[in-house]
């Protein structure tokens, strides 16, 4: 890539200056063709920036990209090391050690947890390359929606927080809507993971469920940092996260909200992203 900028500058240059030196010889031999030279110079020479111009921009788009491909490695690493390490040290105590039935019992339950969020991880990155590649029909059912998202929540819940609920529940029974379970379970779930990874610990997750005019209305509220207005709708975009690579705390691989922008596009929903108050971010949608 760097060679082939390089070549294509010389040429750029070079065409430049063969243009000037053309142009100011046939302007001495021939002084009444100046308008000429001057007029198809100038046209020359706006071609020539428009295409250096989109080559530039074509070289950050796709230094953007390789940068977020390096990210997204990075992170998947990160995301399938921590829960194996996780998984591997509870196993190790259970067999080394002699423990109890409920301490091995809640070993285990540890461990089942930490193997849901890499079937989690796995998922995401299988259907993200399945809806890329146009090959996944989301196939279409009616099913409760209320029973889903109550389902997905008690998995996710956070049972460390003493007597607080870390995700507080707000669903209205027996809402029913017509659409492919697998792929809206993703969409859930990418939601509610991103609210409790960006607030802080113990902030509580509203999840709200009601019909609005016959429609069902979802609504995943935190208390996190919050998402600046410029990157409201760039989050939606492949790989892209929130905030500079080097101060981020928060891991993740960037596909969860394009996952639930495709999946939603597909089921005719719409989704808005607001501010929360006093801090925070709320994602709103609406089905048709």
């Amino acid at each position: 890539m760097k060679k082939s900028i390089i070549i294509f500058y010389f040429i750029m240059l070079y065409s430049l200056v063969q243009l000037i030196s053309w142009g100011t010889l046939v302007i001495k031999l021939q002084p009444s063709r100046m308008a000429m030279v001057m007029g198809e110079g100038s046209v020359f020479l706006f071609l020539l920036c428009m295409g250096a111009f989109f080559l530039h921009q074509s070289i950050k788009k796709e230094d953007k990209l390789h940068e977020q491909q390096q990210n997204f490695l990075l992170s998947v690493t990160h995301e399938l090391k921590s829960p194996l390490a996780a998984i591997k040290l509870s196993l190790q105590t259970i067999v080394k050690r002699d423990l109890d039935k409920a301490r091995q019992l809640s070993l285990l339950n540890n461990s089942l947890k930490d193997i849901e969020r890499l079937d989690d991880l796995v998922e995401n990155m299988l259907l993200a390359t399945k809806i890329e590649n146009r090959s996944y029909s989301f196939p279409k059912e009616q099913f409760n929606f209320s029973e889903l998202i109550t389902r997905i929540t008690d998995r996710l819940q956070i049972h460390s927080c003493g007597s607080q609920q870390m995700i507080s529940l707000n669903i209205e029974p027996d809402v029913m809507i017509t659409g492919d379970p697998f792929a809206l379970s993703s969409v859930v779930t990418n939601l509610i993971e991103n609210a409790v990874k960006y607030s802080g610990p113990c902030a509580e997750v509203a999840v709200d469920l009601n019909t609005v005019n016959g429609h069902p209305f979802l609504k995943v509220a935190d208390k996190g940092p919050g998402i600046p207005d410029h990157e409201k709708m760039l989050i939606f975009d492949k790989f892209y996260r929130v905030g500079d690579e080097n101060v981020r705390k928060a891991k993740g691989t960037g596909l969860g909200l394009f996952i639930v922008k495709e999946v939603l596009q597909n089921h005719d929903a719409d989704i808005s992203v607001k501010d929360n108050a006093p801090q925070g971010a709320i994602f709103e949608i609406t089905f048709s």
